[in-house]
């Protein structure tokens, strides 16, 4: 992504930077109000136990390059605790399949989602791409996870599905400037 210039319809790096840990902070809540609900007393709790561990880690990773390359985190973090929380319990509450339906959504946005970040740095920006495409192919596995895990058995799977995908895009989108 070499010649970056403000005004670009590009994420910039700092953009990127701050909406994919904004990301994975709205994971991890969606993970816990799940868990919340779910308790481990279904047989994928200990999966999306894995997956949030996962999530904290990629987290962690970003609050430090938020750190080291000065970047402001995004001001909705009241907003994505609640509102992550509440989806995750929410889809859990409706099922697991439908808890692995909010997972299956998500981790394929965040698919594109990377993949477009990937294809805009290039070569310009080796950390950023390398914990990209690292952590892509954890979200991928996820993904791959919730839809052996019965997502697209949840009731009204479809609408279900390109809801949440559509709010994370929206998510996205708003933590680029804010």
């Amino acid at each position: 992504m070499t010649g970056w210039k403000p005004g670009d319809r590009r994420e910039s790096p700092r953009e990127m930077v701050r909406v994919d840990q904004a990301g994975e902070y709205g994971a991890i809540r969606i993970y816990a109000g799940q868990l919340a609900v779910m308790g481990d007393r279904v047989p994928m709790a200990r999966a999306i136990a894995g997956m949030a561990r996962q999530e904290e880690v990629h987290r962690a990773y970003f609050d430090a390059m938020l750190a080291r390359r000065g970047v402001r985190p995004t001001l909705l973090y009241p907003f994505w605790h609640v509102a992550g929380f509440a989806l995750g319990a929410a889809t859990a509450a409706m099922g697991p399949e439908a808890a692995m339906a909010c997972t299956a959504a998500i981790e394929t946005e965040i698919d594109h989602h990377y993949a477009r970040q990937l294809r805009q740095l290039g070569e310009s920006d080796p950390e950023l791409s390398d914990a990209v495409a690292r952590f892509r192919e954890e979200e991928v596995e996820h993904r791959d996870t919730a839809l052996a895990s019965g997502a697209e058995d949840a009731p009204g799977y479809p609408v279900l599905a390109g809801l949440i995908r559509l709010g994370c895009r929206a998510a996205i989108a708003v933590a680029r400037r804010i």
